[in-house]
């Protein structure tokens, strides 16, 4: 991400060119391939679908990735364990969209393998395209 010095060019509205149904799609499309390598387990992928730094909430507390190779090593061994098979996307609601950046509402659910839904999770992630490249910039748990 790049730092503005001039708060006011920081929130002045975009200038227009893509149309947004696109921009919301290629977002999108983003998504379902970070979900692809999740299911995978496979976090080389899912990084590559990552901007970084990442930033992730949950609640008050924040967690910044300054690049690749962050997760635990035992992260998938942990979510298996609790019976996880895939990660199933419910809703992705698009509720911000500008030519650079869409914020998501996704509604996802965990789930087992005879398909029973373990959990359901809406969070808020913010994905954006820099250097023509879409990747997810911060999640909100």
């Amino acid at each position: 991400m790049t730092a503005r010095s001039d708060f006011s060019a920081f929130v002045a509205p975009p200038p227009s060119g893509e149309p947004h149904a696109a921009a919301a799609d290629a977002a999108s499309a983003c998504l379902d391939r970070f979900t692809a390598a999740f299911n995978a387990s496979d976090t080389c992928g899912m990084d590559a679908e990552l901007h970084f730094p990442h930033v992730m909430l949950s609640g008050a507390q924040r967690l910044d990735w300054a690049g690749p190779g962050q997760h635990p090593h035992d992260f998938f061994a942990k979510l298996k364990a609790t019976g996880w098979a895939r990660t199933q996307y419910e809703k992705k609601e698009p509720v911000l969209v500008a030519n650079d950046k869409v914020h998501f509402v996704v509604t996802y659910t965990r789930r087992d393998a005879a398909d029973v839904v373990l959990s359901t999770h809406v969070n808020l992630w913010i994905v954006l395209r820099i250097d023509g490249r879409w990747g997810i910039a911060l999640r909100s748990y």
